[in-house]
């Protein structure tokens, strides 16, 4: 489960990581809480969180060239030191009593620009650190680092909001920054593994959307990424609105939902840290299910059954989000590497801007039950019909073996299927990808 953290270089950074994942938790809870207080609207809140998404969707793809480009660790020092200093100016302004509501949205919009950069960068210095071989368990202790900070920032956030004001979650925030920094500077350079850096040039940019679009086994994997991101990962206006009209519960209830779910998906990382394969079909069963248990969340009779699914609606979230990260990374040519976990970052978040004000849309006016089940509707009927299209480009079959002894249900390639075709294989224990858009490197096992 632990594999990648006998890398020193990998513990240095996760160590960093932990530090600085709960203080950005720390801001974004005061930083909505402080729009709140300045302005008395909800609508301000969501200004601002789209406004931290919007660059991502507008501008992610050439972060990713940019990560092909450059040494990643030192586009990592510089991200991240940006990152603290916009936790310090709006600390600065707001213990100084200056700081007003347009200050928050630039410093939003400000992080959101510096993170089209530092998410593409980040996930591709992974396999830098560990190598392939322990890269999925690398990107899962990084979703569980992730989910442990989310369990522990909100809280603390809450206590400190209560007991000094929001100036002082941003002050700690910046200041959580110096572990992730002193980390890449106490990385041992000769130990980490060598990437293949893109030349500058023209068309770099078409490239990489050219490279993916020839490449099932990455295309299909991002688009339905893309649709559950989109309509599938809408829980902060679920929730409260299930809290308010549903349940007519208070915030500690709003809170005790948000704890379970964090609980789910850190349950969920640590049990992908554990596998040691990237299956296609765990990717599309998981999508299918994760649709499966919104659609039985939206109708549950009671509080505590609404509550308790939202444990494995978590744990299949995160199964989605670790699976399909490592199955890209490992497929992709690595002097490409950055621009398609740049796509697949784009379409996962930046998808929120876009799906958040429909489905916020539905439950109002249908209600926070319809709404639900919508975004579940959505989530399984995209992954079973991406399931669908897998199989078909991989020339496979279903079958179905109802003797004792033998795998009851399976996928097999289709006996029409012409011989030496390229295909990606679904479920099965290796693929054999087409290699149209690459330069000569096969991709792992699906």
């Amino acid at each position: 489960m632990f594999s990648s953290l006998r890398v020193r270089n990998y513990r240095l950074f996760a160590t960093g990581q932990v530090v600085s994942n709960t203080g950005t938790w720390m801001q974004r809870i005061a930083q909505d809480w402080l729009v709140l207080g300045l302005t008395g609207s909800s609508a301000a809140v969501g200004i601002t969180t789209a406004l931290q998404f919007l660059p991502m969707l507008l501008l992610g793809l050439y972060g990713g060239v940019i990560a092909d480009r450059y040494p990643k660790r030192r586009l990592l020092l510089i991200t991240q030191s940006a990152m603290g200093v916009t936790g310090l100016a709006l600390a600065a302004l707001t213990l100084s009593g200056h700081v007003q509501v347009w200050h928050v949205y630039l410093t939003a919009l400000a992080l959101g620009v510096v993170t089209v950069v530092d998410n593409p960068v980040r996930q591709a210095f992974v396999v830098e650190m560990v190598g392939p071989a322990d890269l999925r368990n690398a990107v899962s202790l990084n979703s569980a680092n992730f989910q442990s900070a989310r369990l522990v920032g909100p809280a603390v956030a809450g206590a400190l909001i209560t007991a000094m004001g929001s100036g002082w979650a941003f002050l700690l925030n910046g200041l959580s920054f110096a572990a992730p920094i002193a980390g890449l500077l106490l990385m041992r350079t000769s130990e980490l593994h060598k990437a293949d850096r893109a030349p500058r040039g023209k068309g770099q940019l078409r490239e990489g959307l050219r490279y993916v679009s020839g490449r099932p086994d990455l295309l299909w994997p991002i688009v339905l990424v893309g649709f559950i991101g989109t309509f599938g990962f809408n829980f902060p206006i679920w929730l409260t609105a299930f809290v308010n009209d549903v349940f007519h519960a208070d915030a500690g209830t709003y809170g005790l939902l948000n704890t379970l779910m964090a609980a789910g998906s850190l349950a969920g990382a640590l049990l992908a840290a554990r596998r040691g394969t990237s299956r296609t079909r765990l990717l599309v069963g998981a999508a299918v299910l994760f649709g499966v248990l919104e659609i039985a969340a939206a109708l549950a009779p009671g509080f505590w059954v609404f509550a308790l699914l939202l444990v494995p609606i978590g744990m299949c979230g995160l199964t989605i989000n670790v699976t399909a990260n490592s199955s890209l990374q490992l497929a992709s040519d690595p002097a490409l590497r950055g621009r398609v976990m740049s796509l697949f970052m784009m379409v996962f978040m930046g998808g929120t801007p876009l799906g958040a004000p429909l489905v916020g849309w539905v439950t109002d006016v249908y209600g926070p039950r319809l709404g639900f089940l919508a975004g579940g509707l959505v989530s399984a009927l995209a992954a079973a019909c991406i399931g669908l299209v897998l199989v078909r480009a991989g020339g496979l079959r279903l079958r179905v073996d109802l003797r004792r002894g033998h795998r009851h249900v399976t996928f097999v390639p289709r006996p029409t299927a012409a011989p030496g075709a390229g295909r990606a294989e679904v479920g099965t224990s290796s693929v054999s990808t087409s290699e149209v858009g690459t330069s000569g490197v096969s991709t792992s096992s699906a």
